[in-house]
């Protein structure tokens, strides 16, 4: 009688783990981003929130918890229930970069469940307008003519920002000096106001201000071209190797049902085929991966590859957290 007793109890666990999943979501999904409000991470969140909601038939509501870059938050859903309703949307800084710099008791790659591969978006290096040097060649040149003594405006150790101008130093054999601000709206201003001589940047965060004249582009760090400036020439087009496309990605705790994984993918593929969301995508510059690309497997093979690309990189520049 104790095992048949047993035995009920384990079917009625399996039989209500399966209606729970049926009917995901049962409540409003918590969306936590590691970032304050305003940047292009929050707003890659704002503008999937409003429409997979139409998809899940529940609010997905975003919750910014800014700390640690961004590392506080993932191990805020890292350690919420495994039901699918916290996830978390996290970006190239937090994924590669923070991970590596603050203390964090997981492990990024195999410790959350992927759901979704996000949008992309090009960075640059972007210089004060009045900037001796119209070029790759020509800025590389004007470094190495004055050693040390130019300013990058950088955001926070271990951004794509920050490795991003690690891995202009490395390239290209200039050096430099790195003056850190609190978040990509600081280090904007200080560009503009020529308080800093350049800076590797998410390139939508700068797009304004190059199309004002404020700021003058050096190179997209891609193998291409970027859609939003195609005037701009790549680094690479100028003799300079680099490349650094900062991405998005979306995740759940571990062991989130995969049923509440699919269905959470499919909520994404359907907000992405959207043309609002299209539009908004592009009015920031970011680019939405082909269908086929937006789903758990592109996501972690992604995450991997690039992991594997930039933690050796990050280790031969002795990247430390700050006070480390």
């Amino acid at each position: 009688m104790r095992v048949f007793a047993i035995a009920v109890a384990v079917l009625l666990a399996l039989s209500g783990a399966v209606q729970g999943q049926a009917h995901f979501p049962s409540k409003p999904i918590t969306l936590v981003v590691g970032f304050a409000p305003g940047g292009p991470t929050d707003t890659t969140a704002r503008v999937l929130a409003e429409k997979m909601k139409d998809t899940l038939g529940q609010s997905v509501i975003v919750e910014n918890q800014a700390g640690a870059g961004g590392t506080i938050a993932l191990v805020r859903v890292a350690r919420a229930d495994a039901d699918g309703h916290t996830l978390y949307l996290g970006n190239w800084t937090v994924n590669v970069g923070s991970v590596t710099m603050y203390p964090f008791p997981y492990d990024v790659l195999n410790d959350f469940e992927p759901i979704a591969l996000l949008t992309s978006a090009k960075t640059w290096v972007i210089a004060r307008k009045d900037l001796p040097a119209n070029t790759a060649k020509e800025f590389v040149d004007w470094l190495k003519a004055n050693p040390g003594k130019a300013n990058a405006a950088s955001v926070g150790v271990g951004s794509a920002a920050h490795v991003c101008l690690l891995d202009l130093m490395r390239v290209s054999g200039a050096t430099f000096q790195f003056i850190n601000y609190r978040g990509g709206a600081p280090a904007v201003q200080a560009l503009a106001a020529g308080e800093a001589d350049f800076a590797c940047l998410e390139g939508g965060q700068t797009l304004g201000l190059y199309h004002a004249g404020k700021v003058k582009p050096i190179g997209v760090a891609s193998k291409t071209r970027w859609f939003a400036a195609p005037e701009v020439p790549t680094l690479a087009e100028g003799g300079v190797p680099g490349e650094l496309e900062f991405w998005h990605g979306l995740w759940a705790p571990k062991h989130t049902p995969k049923p509440v994984i699919a269905k959470l993918a499919e909520s994404v593929q359907r907000a992405f085929a959207d043309p609002w969301v299209q539009q908004r995508f592009k009015d920031v510059g970011h680019t939405i991966p082909p269908p086929q690309d937006v789903t758990p497997e592109r996501l972690y093979a992604h995450h991997k590859a690039e992991i594997e690309k930039w933690w050796p990189i990050m280790k031969a520049a002795g990247v430390k957290a700050e006070g480390n």
